[in-house]
């Protein structure tokens, strides 16, 4: 690939890189409000909220994937699917660990059964389930088509699981029971300078991983596939010499 083609196909990875380096020392270094309680934890706005919008775009861009199988068969959709599934449950799991340390620093404890909390963990643990059925079928067509299914039945139960049920109750997070989001009261014009990039890189970075990973798995794929017809090939081979 020549220059000119791998900037006018590779430039968004440049720009995810910028983005990313641009979130991690801003969200250190840029003026933040001085809040109760929150004090300097509230920089961690920067990654641990992004990691859930590039989470809930992944699994979308996911779910997207599996209903274009169901539509035309392309074993190559499938596996797009499931490396953007795979990716945004990193995301999740990152969110969750950013956010226990961002609860320990502010509630007192890793975990205190928030209801925003439970619910990102049974989210979670959805899409755990599905890599776990995926993963429990050899029959390469059968996984594709009953994993697709489970992705777009999980993404639709996943949303109202983080979004809706948390909002039904009593809740300590921003935006969730009776609380002001941030934007209500802290999220200055300097904090959204860094807020709205970071959503943006670390979607585009999560797109960059899921490209390799599906790249990964159909190179991986061909490969089987040729050894198979060589093992197959020579098998003939052997039984046209014998007769």
């Amino acid at each position: 690939m020549t220059t000119n083609n791998w900037m006018r196909k590779g430039w968004w990875k440049v720009l995810a890189i910028v983005l990313m380096l641009y979130t991690i020392i801003m969200g250190m270094m840029a003026t933040v409000p001085a809040l109760p309680i929150l004090h300097e934890t509230i920089r961690n706005l920067y990654y641990h909220v992004p990691m859930w919008f590039g989470m809930t775009l992944m699994l979308l861009f996911g779910m997207i994937f599996s209903i274009k199988f169901l539509r035309n068969g392309r074993m190559e959709d499938d596996i797009i699917a499931a490396s953007f599934t795979k990716v945004g449950l990193l995301f999740g799991c990152c969110g969750i660990t950013t956010g226990m340390i961002w609860a320990q620093s502010t509630w007192g404890v890793f975990w205190n059964n928030d209801p925003k909390e439970n619910a990102a963990a049974v989210g979670l643990l959805l899409y755990f389930a599905y890599f776990v059925l995926r993963n429990s079928m050899d029959d390469l067509d059968k996984r594709a088509r009953v994993s697709s299914v489970a992705n777009i039945i999980f993404y639709f139960t996943f949303i109202p699981i983080i979004f809706i049920v948390p909002r039904l109750t009593d809740s300590l997070h921003p935006g969730n029971g009776g609380n002001p989001g941030f934007n209500a009261y802290d999220l200055d014009s300097n904090m959204r300078m860094v807020f709205y990039p970071a959503v943006f890189g670390w979607t585009l970075f999560g797109t960059w991983i899921t490209t390799v990973l599906s790249r990964t798995e159909i190179i991986n794929r061909e490969l089987h596939f040729s050894m198979n017809t060589i093992s197959i090939n020579n098998s003939s081979k052997q039984l046209d010499s014998k007769f």
